[in-house]
């Protein structure tokens, strides 16, 4: 197996268009690393020249010990499984997942055995003489990943490989893939723009905007501590609530107040969360901010409508409007609007708001994130 080093890894186009800038971070042996952020933002093509299929503009890529920057895809162990699946139609399931290591000059007992290995490990050894026309989308993607196992390459490459399934299953192949991963003992790099496939699959993900690392982190420092907005907001799902607001001192304590500015409405009114002492004590940055502009984010399943909270809340509690309820079952998403402010709220499945009704809230203070205006960092998380 292998470790793989990117240091300042840019890929250039003609035309001056720069896709990726300055990639570096070490992934170490066995790890499963996620590639996470928007269309566009250059993910797919650092795979791309990881495995060799694009040419690195400048920097140097190492897998192992080994500077494989010259060296030829099919010299880099790596094997990779595509969005499309990429298999041959005319070919049975069986001849698919063989068809590299005949290239190999691989023996055809060895191949026998290797092949139904792998078909034994995907449950797929009762379709090895269908073609592909004869697969579900969830059947087709595991002769992909067959394919790219029964060369036992040091490193697996995913390039959005489940974006082609309904939802259900590709719930079922994300835990699929986790015990695949953990089965084989290699390194995964996997490439998405699902930020639950991300959360849920990933030893590290890698926050991508722009061509830029944004942050690489776990799954749950990149959700309780993110870097910035842009990561805050991408990390989530519903995205974090970012509100408008100033931070003042008031009776000696840090305090985001946030509202409308409207006195003449008989609505428009201030809100105000006291920033708990253990948020504080230690961030010597925000006494700069007294008395400036800045971002308020919350998370929806921060925002509680329960009696329990809002009675024993001595600040944060605010009053909204009921847009729209959406019922997910185990829990409902409120979408609000607070003195002109949408907000999102994640809350139990027994509550009985409905669209027009006004209803008071409590947000967490112990759960409340700062950001810069202007840049976009965070000031506090």
């Amino acid at each position: 197996m292998a470790s793989l080093s990117l240091r300042g890894i840019y890929k250039r186009y003609p035309g001056g268009v720069t896709a990726v800038s300055d990639f570096t971070m070490n992934i170490k042996d066995k790890e499963f690393i996620i590639l996470v952020g928007p269309s566009g933002c250059g993910k797919s093509t650092t795979l791309r020249m990881i495995a060799g299929l694009e040419e690195i503009s400048e920097g140097e890529l190492f897998i192992g010990d080994r500077l494989v920057n010259d060296v030829a895809p099919k010299d880099r162990d790596i094997a990779m499984v595509f969005q499309s699946y990429a298999l041959y139609p005319h070919m049975t399931v069986f001849e698919n997942m063989a068809f590299g290591l005949k290239l190999r000059k691989v023996p055809k007992d060895e191949i026998k055995r290797l092949v139904e290995e792998a078909a034994k490990s995907l449950d797929i050894s009762h379709l090895l003489d269908r073609k592909p026309k004869a697969l579900s989308g969830g059947q087709r993607q595991r002769v992909a990943l067959g394919r790219a196992i029964v060369r036992d390459p040091q490193v697996f490459l995913l390039d959005e490989p489940l974006s082609n399934l309904d939802a259900k299953l590709r719930a079922q192949m994300r835990t699929e893939l986790s015990k695949l991963h953990k089965r084989l003992g290699t390194t995964f790099i996997y490439v998405t723009h699902d930020q639950i496939e991300a959360m849920t699959m990933g030893d590290r993900i890698v926050v991508m905007k722009d061509g830029f690392i944004q942050q690489i982190d776990s799954p749950i420092n990149l959700y309780e501590n993110p870097v910035n907005k842009f990561v805050a907001g991408f990390m989530g799902s519903p995205q974090m609530n970012f509100i408008d607001a100033k931070l003042i001192m008031q009776n000696g304590k840090y305090t985001v107040e946030f509202g409308s500015e409207d006195t003449k409405s008989s609505r428009g009114r201030k809100f105000y969360i006291e920033l708990p002492s253990s948020k504080t004590s230690d961030n010597e940055q925000l006494q700069y901010y007294v008395d400036k502009e800045v971002t308020l984010g919350i998370r929806p399943e921060n925002i509680h409508d329960e009696e329990m909270f809002i009675s024993n809340a001595t600040t944060g509690v605010i009053e909204a409007t009921v847009d729209v309820t959406e019922m997910m079952g185990a829990e409902t998403y409120l979408y609000l609007t607070c003195e002109g402010m949408p907000l999102t709220a994640r809350v139990s499945a027994r509550c009985t708001a409905r669209p027009q009704d006004v209803v008071k809230l409590a947000l967490d203070p112990n759960k409340v994130h700062l950001f810069d205006v202007n840049d976009e960092h965070a000031i506090l998380s």
